[in-house]
């Protein structure tokens, strides 16, 4: 019922920022928790951050934490993940995911985005 499309995704230089979003079409996402992953070349793909439905919690990795913020706009529809201080490491394709149960495990994500890349120049 929900479909997801990541954007926002570019290159940039290694310190700079990127702000992505993810538009939510054939349903509202108000009642799901809404979540950020990404996946490297050559690795798995990781957990990023994660937001509450009413969008009053918020959780980071460790790997990001004090550098990206997620944030939702239900009204809209729209989840965004504002990344700062970007590092090459960062370098990856980013998925937006829509969970309706409590979202703590990827496999409990239930809709995602089909990714945007994100490249982060040293």
């Amino acid at each position: 019922q929900v479909q997801l499309v990541e954007s926002g995704g570019g290159l940039v230089q290694a310190g700079g920022s990127l702000r992505l979003s993810c538009a939510a079409s054939g349903s509202t996402v108000s009642s799901s928790i809404m979540g950020w992953f990404r996946q490297a070349p050559g690795k798995e793909r990781e957990f990023v951050s994660r937001i509450s439905r009413t969008g009053g919690r918020t959780y980071y990795a460790d790997s990001v934490k004090g550098r990206f913020t997620i944030s939702r706009d239900n009204a809209k529809n729209l989840v965004y993940l504002q990344m700062n201080s970007l590092k090459p490491e960062d370098t990856a394709v980013y998925y937006c995911a829509a969970a309706l149960g409590p979202g703590v495990l990827e496999k409990e994500y239930n809709y995602w985005g089909q990714g945007t890349q994100v490249t982060v120049s040293s």
